[in-house]
């Protein structure tokens, strides 16, 4: 299981259940409600590796279209 939290900046942490963030990643963090279950294979081998995961989330712009 994890925990996922969101930063005001928009930046995504994801920590194993039970573990506090990390000193190193000040800011002030809002912890979702529920943990999570399941993440993907680049996710849990970050925070297998570092003790974390943390990503800048992207807004994409409504209506535009990419080709």
């Amino acid at each position: 299981m994890y925990d996922v939290y969101l930063s005001a900046h928009k930046d995504l942490l994801v920590v194993p259940s039970g573990i506090s963030v990390p000193l190193k990643l000040n800011g002030s963090w809002r912890k979702k409600k529920r943990a999570v279950r399941s993440v993907s294979e680049k996710i849990r081998a970050d925070v297998q590796l570092r003790g974390y995961y943390r990503r800048k989330l992207v807004a994409r712009a409504a209506g535009t279209v990419s080709g």
